[in-house]
C-alpha cells in the first residue's frame, strides 16, 4: 500500500513553541513521565530528593495507519510463538549448546537452567508468563512504506506506563491548543489509544491469580540505583489501587539475603529489614537480569536459579529469556521452524493458525543469517557475506539493554578480531532504511528550548502471555493478549535504541 510521512513537524510560531515546551513539561511532571537525576559521584541518596522530566517530543510521530493496525494484528500470533518456543526445550537446548562456548554470560543461564531441569521433580511450575515488547521500524523502498521487525524482548520491556504517559501528553497538547492548527492531520481519530499501562498489569495479575494465594505478594527484581523507577513505580501502584496487590522490589543482590525456597514445597518468601515476617511471593517480574553486569559473583547465578526452582511463577522463565534471544530470532527464519510452532498440530487445536498468518508475519522480517554459515553454491559463508555488504549491515548479540550492536563501517574490523569459534554467537541482520526528512521537536530536561532533529521513529507493540503445557505433552494452554504500545525516537545518525541509556527520546504517533 502507498504512504507517504508529510513534511514534519508543523511550522508553529516562537510563542506557540515556547508555550508547547511549558505546557509539556509540567504536564510531563505532574502525570509522572518523570526520572531520577544522575546520581552524584557518591551514589544514589537513600531516598529521592527530586526527580526531572523524562525526554520526549513536542509532536506525535506520524505514522500510517495501515502499518499500526498491522503491527497490533500480529502481536498476539508473536505472543503464541514466543510462548511454543519456551515451552520447546529440545528446540532450545539445540541452539543454546552450540552458542554456550562462545556466550558465557548466556551459557551459564542455559547450563543452570538445564541443571534445574534434571533435579529431583523438575521445576515445580509449569506455568510461564510473559510480558513482551515487539519493535519495528518503517522501511522506505523505492515503491512504498512497509514495517520490519528490529527484535522480540521477553525479558525487562520497558516504558510501558511512560508510553502511555507521552499519548497522554499529545492529547492534552491537542485538546489545549489544537497544535495552532498547524496540520490537517491534528484530528482527535487520528491520536490512538494507549492503555499500556492496565494492560500489562492484567497480565501481571493473571499470573497472580493463577498461582492461587491472594495475600501472596509480587516480586519486582530491579537493577541497583535503577533511575527509570517511575515506569516500574506506576505499575506498583495500578497494581495496588486495583487490584490490592502487594509488590516488594528487590535487587539480585539483595535477595541473596532476603530471599528464601521452602525444600518441601517450593514457596519463595521474600523478607526485608524493615519486616518482621517473609511474605509468600505469587509472581516474579524481572525488571534486571538481562545483562551480565546483573550478574557481579557466581552468586547472583546462584540467586536466579534458587528463583528459578520455586513454586513462584516467573516472568520472565529462563527458557523464555533465552527464547528471545537474536539467534532463536535468526533460526525462525530457517525453512520450516516457523511452521513447526504456529502450524503443527502437535500443539493442539486451539491455537493453529494459516499459511496467511505466516506469511504476514514473515513480511516483516528483514534478511539475517548467522556468521557461522557455511557457504553454499548460491551463497558466500556468513562472515564473507557479512564483510560483502557491511554498509547495509548491523552484527548482534545475545544481549539486551543497547549499546551491543556492530554497525556498518565497524564490521570489517570487527570481524577481523573476531574469533572463528565465536560467531556461533554473532547474527547479521540487514539495516532496516527508515524514511529520510522526518524531524521533531525533542524536550530534554534542563532546557527551557526544545530542539528540532531529523529522527528515526520505533513502535512497540506490548502482549502479555501466561502458558504452560500438559506435563509430558506438547499441548499447550496460553492465555494472551495485545495490550499497548510505545515509540521510541532516536537521531537519524543514532544507530541504538535505548531510552533509559540515552539513546532515544519518547513519542507517541498520529496515524495517517
Amino acid at each position: 500500500m502507498a504512504a507517504r510521512i508529510p513534511p514534519w513537524p508543523p511550522k508553529i510560531t516562537e510563542e506557540q513553541h515556547k508555550e508547547l515546551v511549558k505546557l509539556s513539561t509540567t504536564f510531563a511532571l505532574t502525570r509522572g513521565l518523570s526520572y531520577l537525576p544522575v546520581h552524584p559521584p557518591e551514589g544514589p541518596p537513600p531516598a529521592p530528593t527530586s526527580s526531572i522530566h523524562a525526554p520526549f517530543t513536542l509532536f506525535p510521530a506520524p505514522f500510517p495507519r495501515h502499518l499500526f493496525e498491522q503491527s497490533l494484528k500480529i502481536q498476539r500470533i508473536y505472543n503464541v510463538l514466543y510462548s511454543r518456543i519456551a515451552l520447546d526445550e529440545e528446540f532450545i537446548d539445540s541452539i543454546m549448546k552450540e552458542v554456550e562456548p562462545a556466550d558465557p554470560f548466556t551459557g551459564t543461564l542455559w547450563k543452570g537452567w538445564r541443571s534445574l531441569r534434571k533435579e529431583e521433580g523438575g521445576l515445580v511450575q509449569r506455568l510461564h508468563l510473559g510480558l513482551f515488547r515487539s519493535d519495528y521500524m518503517i522501511h522506505q523502498s523505492s515503491k512504498e512504506l512497509s514495517l520490519k521487525q528490529v527484535e522480540f524482548n521477553t525479558i525487562s520491556s520497558s516504558f510501558g506506563p511512560l508510553s502511555q504517559r507521552v499519548a497522554e501528553l499529545h492529547r492534552y497538547l491537542f485538546h489545549a491548543t489544537n497544535y495552532y492548527d498547524s496540520s490537517p492531520h491534528f484530528n482527535r481519530i487520528n491520536f490512538p489509544p494507549n492503555e499500556t499501562l492496565s494492560g500489562l498489569v492484567r497480565g501481571l495479575v493473571e499470573g497472580h491469580r493463577a498461582y492461587g494465594v491472594e495475600r501472596a505478594v509480587i516480586l519486582f527484581v530491579v537493577q541497583e540505583g535503577e533511575r527509570n523507577v517511575f515506569d516500574q513505580r506506576l505499575l506498583e501502584y495500578e497494581l495496588v489501587d486495583k487490584y490490592g496487590i502487594t509488590v516488594i522490589r528487590h535487587t539480585l543482590g539483595e535477595l541473596s539475603e532476603y530471599a528464601s525456597v521452602d525444600s518441601n514445597k517450593q514457596i519463595l518468601t521474600v523478607t526485608s529489614p524493615t519486616r518482621a515476617s517473609f511474605l509468600e511471593v505469587s509472581v516474579v517480574y524481572y525488571r534486571a537480569g538481562y545483562t551480565p553486569d546483573d550478574y557481579p559473583t557466581p552468586e547472583y547465578y546462584e540467586t536466579r536459579f534458587n528463583i528459578e526452582r520455586s513454586r513462584a511463577i516467573k516472568c520472565p522463565t529462563i527458557a523464555l529469556q533465552l527464547a528471545g534471544g537474536k539467534k532463536i530470532q535468526q533460526v525462525l527464519t530457517n525453512p520450516g521452524v516457523l511452521e513447526s510452532f504456529l502450524l503443527d498440530p502437535r500443539w493442539g487445536d486451539a491455537e493453529l493458525f494459516t499459511a496467511a498468518d505466516l506469511s504476514e508475519l514473515r513480511a516483516t522480517w528483514v534478511d539475517m543469517w548467522a556468521l557461522n554459515e557455511a557457504a553454499t553454491p548460491e551463497t558466500l559463508d556468513g562472515v564473507s557475506r557479512a564483510r560483502a555488504d557491511a554498509e547495509n549491515l548491523v552484527i548482534k548479540p545475545q544481549r539486551e539493554g543497547g549499546g551491543n550492536n556492530i554497525y556498518k563501517s565497524n564490521i570489517p574490523g570487527f570481524l577481523d578480531n573476531l574469533p572463528a569459534s565465536d560467531t556461533v554467537a554473532w547474527i547479521a541482520m540487514q539495516l532496516i532504511s527508515a524514511p529520510r526528512g522526518v524531524k521533531n521537536q525533542v524536550a530534554k530536561a534542563g532546557s527551557a528550548h526544545s530542539e528540532e532533529k531529523e529522527i528515526v521513529n520505533e513502535l512497540g507493540i506490548f502482549g502479555w502471555a501466561l502458558f504452560e503445557k500438559d506435563k509430558g505433552e506438547a499441548i499447550s494452554r496460553i492465555s494472551e493478549e495485545q495490550c499497548g504500545w510505545l515509540v521510541r525516537t532516536k537521531g537519524k545518525d543514532s544507530d541504538e535504541g535505548g531510552v533509559a541509556v540515552g539513546y532515544s527520546v519518547l513519542d507517541s504517533l498520529l496515524l495517517i
